[in-house]
């Protein structure tokens, strides 16, 4: 088991490096359910997710010799960035594996932080294989997404920051693909708060750590599709459910209609643009899948990596004088600033 003093060595090691998110209130959310909520923003993270955290703990403790010969990782899309973000501040190469479905926003957003992406696949089985085979042709070391205690370790320093911040929170509610960031929050916070109660969301279609606890062990589940594809291993860890299993209290699911209502209402209401896979902890405490009974509660907005909604030309008042007198036409457009003689 990870422990309290690894995600403390952890939180040393990314410091300076990693952004400590703010923990915002969701009075709106608060409104509906009868208790506290506050939300802790890693879609506000470098990288636009938590990930950067565990890729960071990692790579900082591998030997300089490894190191220096480069790194390889597998991922969705939010682990990719994270490996390469840590990747570019070494000053190491990277490469990673990420599926041909990836949203283009992860991949581009992989490449532009000096990544090599190789597309493969659409299940983590198919990139982890590819993976491996690059791994040992080239001498890089493989971090992955989220079956490694370095790993796990720094995504718990979220746990770490949210009982620092918010010492009278009484849940706190987790996306969970892998599984990585829900061990490493249970293993700190189990420890630091024996009452809080921690619960892991999947979607329906991708609950491969739900069915795994059901059958005592981790199974494999035939891939299905989901707009959270950041939560859409289909297997989870051996490590990480060893964690959820003695540490969580629930892991709970809910469909991708919920999903999406809760990343619109993150946008329109608390003016947060989340990923679908970040929206399921909020998309399962308003559809009544964890009821917290007046208990602070805290939700995990564990990515930001989507392309925001096309915005809608407002009309007529956008062609105004005062919006062209600062440059500004219809909504995402630029129009020509009138000169001092233009009237």
């Amino acid at each position: 088991m990870v422990t309290p003093e690894a995600i403390l060595d952890a939180a040393e090691r990314i410091r300076g490096v990693v952004v400590r998110t703010p923990l915002l209130p969701a009075d709106w959310l608060a409104e509906e359910i009868g208790a506290e909520v506050r939300l802790k923003c890693e879609n506000l993270q470098r990288g636009g997710a938590f990930k950067l955290r565990g890729a960071y703990t990692m790579i900082s403790r591998l030997p300089e010799a490894l190191r220096r010969a480069g790194v390889i990782t597998y991922s969705s899309g939010n682990h990719a960035q994270a490996v390469a973000l840590a990747a570019r501040r070494f000053g190491i190469p990277a490469v990673v594996v990420m599926p041909v479905t990836a949203p283009e926003v992860k991949i581009e957003g992989a490449r532009r932080l000096g990544a090599e992406v190789v597309l493969e696949g659409t299940t983590s089985v198919e990139r982890r294989a590819r993976a491996e085979a690059i791994a040992a042709e080239r001498g890089l070391t493989m971090v992955p997404p989220f079956d490694h205690p370095d790993v796990i370790a720094g995504q718990g320093t979220v746990g770490l920051e949210i009982l620092e911040d918010w010492p009278d929170v009484r849940a706190v509610l987790v996306p969970v693909g892998g599984g990585g960031l829900l061990a490493g929050i249970a293993a700190w916070v189990r420890a630091r708060r024996p009452d809080c109660a921690i619960i892991g969301v999947e979607p329906e279609n991708a609950c491969a750590m739900r069915r795994s606890l059901n059958a005592g062990q981790p199974v494999t589940i035939e891939p299905r599709p989901t707009i959270a594809d950041g939560l859409a291993p289909i297997r989870p860890g051996d490590l990480t459910f060893a964690h959820v299993r003695e540490l969580v209290d629930d892991v709970v699911t809910v469909d991708d209609d919920a999903i999406a209502t809760a990343a619109d209402e993150l946008l329109a209401r608390s003016k947060l643009l989340v990923e679908y896979s970040g929206a399921a902890a909020v998309a399962a405490l308003r559809a009544g899948r964890y009821r917290p009974a007046g208990r602070p509660t805290a939700i995990v907005l564990s990515g930001g990596n989507r392309r925001p909604p096309a915005l809608r030309s407002p009309g007529p008042a956008a062609e105004s004088p005062t919006l062209r007198r600062h440059g500004l036409g219809r909504v995402g457009q630029r129009c020509p600033v009138p000169r001092a003689d233009d009237g």
